[in-house]
């Protein structure tokens, strides 16, 4: 989860290989130390990098960077036609003849397509990897912000250690991402079920699991390998020897490897022995499985402990339909949908792991809310932090690379490590339009985030960064272009070499682009030079108006493809120009690489601020997600300002929703849906819900809790008021499906629900419970229901309780805090055919539902035989005759339930009333006259001398 500290504040490596799903227990691997290296071979010699220095400056090597990076921009695309190659972030091809390609799995953020790697899997001891996840090395484009996705791809490796003995049930768990440089440690104890565990887990959502061996000994594994086998089947599982998990050298990486702006975390966790074993383990498995280390004093540190945000269990996440859509998982009709209007992979991030965990803490809530109200009512602001977020990439991915340290030098790292220090410059050129947005601003948090921008290490960098690499370089979009800002990033008169290698490519490239000048003219072809990442520079022909002798291309052109109305060629000298290219580009890569090393190891002690700039623009950029919600709704398809989510929610100890409206269905309906209120406090807490099939029973529950949810992470809700308790827990019990995973009918999925559910429930939960008991007879499921109920009226949890068994609805007479709750409908005869229909108005009433026979109703709708819907009316009038005799409630329970309605009422107001006396006490006699009705409903009149 998420959480702003900003807000806050106002021996021998050897560890066990990969294991498939099975009893078998994994068998160990051994793992090598790596030497680290830093030699390069080129085609002319061997050189260390290290040795490499920059040569006096010449007149000779001198180049402006302006003309140069113009000149191999414009002769790419000659005759004034634009290159039509590959215009991914690609850099140009890997630079084969100059350097050996590494082999190891270095740790290089490049700028191409993420690579995947495989982790080493054991090939001995009969172990079958059935499944061989792959780990990616950090080989990633840094992510634009139209790029952006509410897709989630695993990149997270988690270490999971439970104690023994006496403190068997105490947790420890430690996690990295390898796209963002983020040790997060969690310690907290657990019950039987292991629920805060495999609940944590779904929310980290990782590729890949490590575990102690004697988890998994012998085939016999743990209660909680056993659930995190069986409810993580496609992630990949790691069984690491036990002495891997060392509280003591965990402790050590911490303080060698935490920047010291976070080293109050050590703090935290000196006495949290279980997440320190997990995090030396993780961090050791990381070495191995990277091939690199963080550098010293570079590392984010971060304990969270479960109590500081709310528990939506993996089953209600996907019942609530939060990120992920249950039809069509590329959908974006989700809570998430509906939500994001993120512009950076950071602010994406943030909102799902809020949305998965909402906050606890009512001033942090509300200091969100301050700061999304005042977007909303500052358009400047609003625009203006808009425009400034969206220039920004992926921030996180951008310092993982930087504090991490090879142990083997490739030419995709040269070339990736100039594209970091290009990416570097274009992020910290964006803090001061971003500060200059922010600086008149009136919230806390806001102010708070401006004055994090005020950091001069910001200045520093960027100064350092200036007299290193031009200012006219900066990230652009295109391969080609790209590449030709890596080729002169690097400032003239710096090195020599550099400056002729430059030159050298420059020439190629007015040499490609005069030969296909030539080429055009001797052969009467419109031809343009064109370029891609995987062939280089090539030549491409439109077909439009063009007659070709013969119908074909003349003899001298190669490679030919035909896309559409585009022919695709090259010519042999077209190649060999290419390879010379690619040997001229893998020297200004190298020789560029050494300057920006030396540049790097300048800045490297100011990086750190890195961390402070990446958690305001995340956090800016999901509150403005969130304004953003409010404004705009794609009804029709044209973008419509709205204000569909109007409300600023309150938090008492009361649920109140007026009018209220699900936000999902409102994305998916294209207008605005049947809205409903809501009412739930301590003295009525549990609510019955009855009604007829299709009559928006379950529509009207998740409404509810995606509300809660909403209103939980800052959010604005769908309504007219708001007004909610905040829950620790939210639990759902939805749906009526077998899962076959596990063996399991109907019935037996709904028992594991509901009993996951009574174990864990608090008197601060919200619990949804919809068709319970549905999968066994009617007696059975009847009688589950009741035992159910009375064990949830225990507890002070806000239950609604949607159901079709009518019988349940005499709870209301047994227990004064129980509210009986229905879905209308309206039926009309036809005059013709006399028959009836039943609309459905989708509004809930007081009461329970006093429609019969709903099922048959519903059946006689589908191609069922009137005969068989005949039949079956009759046969169900005969069975439910006793059933339906009117029962009248003992009047003493009704004077009972009238003393402690008003009890609770007067107890709400004395907690939560901002009325003025003149208004209050207009409020006190409307509860006096209705507990003087109540009374009279349950025994006749009573006197009326009572002071008011």
């Amino acid at each position: 989860m998420f959480r702003s500290a900003t807000e806050e504040t106002t021996g021998g490596s050897s560890l066990s290989g990969r294991c498939s799903q099975s009893p078998v227990t994994p068998a160990p691997v051994t793992l090598p130390q790596t030497p680290r290296t830093g030699s390069w071979s080129s085609g002319s010699g061997s050189f260390r990098a290290a040795s490499t220095g920059s040569g006096p400056a010449t007149s000779s090597g001198a180049r402006t960077s302006g003309a140069a990076v113009g000149r191999a921009s414009a002769k790419a695309g000659s005759r004034g036609d634009s290159c039509l190659g590959d215009r991914s972030s690609n850099t140009g091809r890997a630079s084969v003849p100059s350097f050996t390609p590494g082999t190891s799995s270095s740790s290089v953020w490049g700028c191409g397509t993420p690579r995947l790697k495989r982790t080493p899997v054991s090939a001995g001891h009969g172990v079958t990897a059935t499944y061989r996840a792959r780990t990616p090395q950090t080989e990633h484009t840094v992510t634009t912000s139209s790029s952006v996705s509410s897709a989630t791809v695993a990149s997270v490796i988690v270490a999971v250690v439970e104690g023994r003995g006496l403190a068997r049930g105490e947790i420890g768990i430690a996690s990295i991402d390898l796209r963002c440089p983020e040790l997060i440690l969690s310690q907290f104890p657990d019950t039987g079920t292991y629920a805060k565990v495999v609940t944590k887990l779904h929310i980290l959502t990782p590729l890949e699991i490590l575990m102690p061996d004697t988890a998994s000994d012998k085939g016999k594994g743990t209660k909680l390998f056993g659930l995190i086998t069986e409810n993580f089947r496609n992630v990949a599982f790691t069984a690491v020897q036990r002495k891997y998990f060392n509280e003591r050298k965990g402790l050590e990486y911490i303080q060698q490897l935490c920047a010291p702006e976070f080293s109050t975390v050590l703090m935290e966790v000196q006495a949290k022995y279980y997440c320190l074993a997990a995090a030396a383990a993780l961090l050791k498995y990381f070495e191995f499985i990277q091939n690199s280390v963080y550098a010293p004093k570079s590392l984010k540190v971060s304990f969270r402990g479960s109590e500081q945000t709310a528990m939506i269990d993996s089953t209600s996440a996907k019942n609530l339909e939060l990120v992920l859509n249950n039809r069509d998982l590329r959908s974006d009709h989700t809570l998430l949908g509906v939500l994001n209007y993120t512009k950076t992979p950071g602010g994406s991030r943030r909102l799902r792991s809020n949305v998965l965990e909402p906050l606890l803490d009512t001033d942090t809530i509300n200091t969100r809310l301050d700061s999304v109200q005042e977007l909303l009512q500052d358009e400047e602001l609003f625009f203006g932090l808009k425009g400034a977020i969206a220039r920004f990439l992926d921030i996180d991915q951008l310092l993982s690379v930087l504090v991490q340290i090879p142990k083997q030098e490739t030419v995709q790292l040269a070339e990736a490590k100039i594209m970091h220090v290009i990416n570097l410059k274009h992020t910290l050129e964006l803090v001061a339009p971003l500060k200059a947005v922010l600086k008149n601003c009136q919230t806390p948090l806001l102010k708070a985030y401006c004055s994090s921008l005020e950091d001069n290490r910001f200045d520093i960098i960027l100064e350092q960064i200036k007299t290193v690499i031009n200012d006219d370089t900066s990230y652009t979009k295109g391969s080609l272009n790209m590449r030709t800002q890596k080729c002169y990033a690097v400032r003239p008169n710096i090195n020599e070499f550099l400056d002729i290698a430059r030159r050298a490519y420059t020439e190629i490239v007015d040499d490609i682009a005069g030969m296909v000048t030539q080429l055009g003219e001797k052969f009467d072809l419109p031809l343009r030079t064109s370029f891609s990442t995987a062939r280089g520079f090539f030549i491409q022909m439109k077909t439009d108006g063009v007659v070709l002798p013969d119908g074909q291309l003349p003899s001298d052109f190669m490679k030919v493809t035909k896309c559409r109305n585009n022919y695709s060629f090259t010519t042999a000298d077209m190649i060999k120009m290419n390879d010379r290219c690619e040997e001229a580009l893998s020297e200004i890569f190298h020789m560029s690489y050494v300057v920006v090393c030396q540049l790097l190891n300048s800045i490297h002690e100011h990086v750190h601020c890195l961390y402070k700039l990446s958690d305001a623009v995340s956090m800016l950029d999901m509150l403005l997600s969130l304004a953003n919600a409010c404004t705009v709704s794609d009804y029709g398809n044209c973008a419509v300002f709205l204000f569909f989510f109007p409300v600023r929610p309150e938090f008492t100890d009361t649920l109140a929703i007026k009018q209220g409206r699900h936000p999902i269905l409102e994305r998916i309906s294209g207008q605005q849906p049947i809205s409903n209120s809501s009412y739930i406090s301590e003295g009525s807490n549990f609510i019955l819900i009855t009604g007829p099939n299709m009559s928006g029973k379950s529509t009207y529950l998740k409404q509810v809790a995606l509300c809660q949810v909403m209103a939980q992470i800052g959010s604005f809700v769908p309504a007219e008021y708001a007004s909610f308790r905040i829950a620790d827990q939210i639990f759902t019990r939805i749906g009526v499906d077998d899962d076959f995973e596990t063996n399991s009918s109907t019935f037996m999925v709904e028992m594991k629900e509901i009993s996951y559910i009574i174990h864990n429930a608090s008197d601060r939960s919200l619990i949804i419970i919809d068709e319970l008991g549905r999968g066994t007879s009617a007696e059975e499921g009847i009688g589950i229901c009741h035992a159910v109920c009375e064990f949830l009226l225990n507890f002070r949890a806000f239950t609604l309780f949607a159901t079709h068994f009518l019988e349940l609805c005499q709870l209301e007479a047994l227990y004064p805090n129980v509210e009986n709750h229905h879905m209308g409908v309206t039926l009309t005869r036809s005059a013709s055919s006399n028959a009836e229909k039943v609309t459905y108005t989708y509004l809930l009433s007081r009461g329970r539902s006093e429609e019969k026979n709903y099922g048959l109703r519903a059946a006689e709708i589908t191609s069922l035989p009137p005969s068989i819907i005949q039949e079956a009316k009759e046969i169900t009038s005969q069975i439910n005759k006793q059933l339906w005799e009117k029962q009248q409630s003992d009047p003493e329970a009704l004077k009972h339930r009238a003393v402690y309605h008003l009890a609770t009422r007067l107890l709400q107001a004395a907690r939560n009333s901002r009325l003025d006396p003149d208004s209050l006490r207009i409020y006190l006699k409307g509860l006096k006259k209705r507990y003087q009705a109540e009374l009279r409903a349950a025994e006749g009149p009573v006197p009326t001398n009572t002071e008011d």
